[in-house]
């Protein structure tokens, strides 16, 4: 616990510069979690004997932190997607042996990994909404502390057993509630012109976030590991911490666009 929260401590401050600075501080800082993240779920993987494309996902994110240099466009997104996939499906090619298993897991990787966490950028770069950055934050720590300690107390119904023994079904309650509370006190002295909408994204970002949370312990219970890392002692790999955000970020992200006008 001493360990976790040194940890805690010297992250907080990083975390908080980032954010604030935006701009091309946080482009870079993305780029170079995604790079660490993507390595730790293929490394995870190895130990299956399954050897994804580091190369295709380095090229991948390189690609996506050119086309934020400039202003975002589907179009590109588009370009992004055809050329990552092309790249996957041709690979093959100049192998001895056919390897498809390593190929999808480069696939889903890349996509996963490298263009969910990518909607933190995209919401960064939003000509009108770029304060809402703080949402993905708080939407995804809300739910982990408030499901924590209300599983802790009062959790007695399992979630999900066999992919998370200790996750209830209370604590998903409280994680929801919880998201929507604190989402509100933020937005109503950040953005209180749009409250209702961020209440909305608290609650539905909070599902999506453990949705994630439990697709990451999926991942490591079919390989077989506790952490997908150590870079942050006491609180796993960069993937551990990020699961739930890689959910919420394009939760927050897509609700901005379709729904806020």
């Amino acid at each position: 616990m001493r360990i976790r929260i040194i940890s805690a401590v010297l992250a907080v401050p990083l975390f908080l510069f980032v954010v604030m600075k935006k701009g091309i501080i946080l482009d870079i800082s993305i780029a170079i979690l995604a790079l660490i993240a993507i390595s730790e779920f293929y490394n995870a993987f190895k130990n299956m004997d399954i050897f994804p494309s580091m190369s295709i996902s380095v090229f991948s994110i390189i690609f996506m932190f050119i086309i934020n240099l400039k202003s975002i466009t589907i179009e590109m997104i588009m370009v992004w997607f055809f050329i990552n996939m092309l790249l996957i499906l041709i690979s093959n090619l100049f192998k001895k042996e056919f390897d498809i298993l390593s190929l999808s897991i480069t696939a889903m990787g890349t996509y996963y990994i490298v263009f969910f966490m990518y909607h933190i950028v995209f919401i960064a770069h939003h000509y009108k909404y770029s304060q809402l950055i703080w949402m993905i934050f708080i939407v995804a720590w809300a739910t982990d502390t408030f499901a924590y300690f209300t599983g802790y107390f009062l959790g007695s119904r399992k979630l999900c057993p066999k992919i998370s023994p200790k996750k209830t079904v209370e604590g998903a309650i409280g994680g929801i509630l919880g998201s929507v509370i604190i989402s509100s006190i933020f937005a109503y002295y950040v953005v209180p012109e749009i409250l209702y909408h961020c209440i909305l994204i608290g609650f539905l970002g909070s599902i999506l976030g453990q949705l994630g949370d439990l697709t990451a312990s999926i991942f490591k219970r079919y390989t077989g590991i506790k952490d997908f890392g150590k870079i942050m002692p006491g609180h796993g790999g960069i993937l551990d911490r990020f699961d739930s955000i890689l959910f919420t970020a394009p939760a927050v992200y897509y609700y901005i666009v379709l729904f806020i006008k």
